[in-house]
């Protein structure tokens, strides 16, 4: 009964990294943005250089 557990679990987490893998590719194609957001940030910094 643990082997079977324990190999239903196996297929299970190797079908989830299939899956994974696979939306990583098709993704762009159905629409899904992977790219983080950027924006230019500028912030003054005060150096105290004596």
């Amino acid at each position: 009964m643990t082997r079977k557990l324990f190999k239903f679990l196996l297929y299970l987490l190797c079908l989830a990294f299939l899956g994974v893998v696979a939306y990583a590719y098709i993704g762009p194609l159905i629409g899904s943005d992977f790219d983080a957001p950027t924006r230019e940030i500028r912030q003054p910094v005060t150096l105290h250089a004596d």
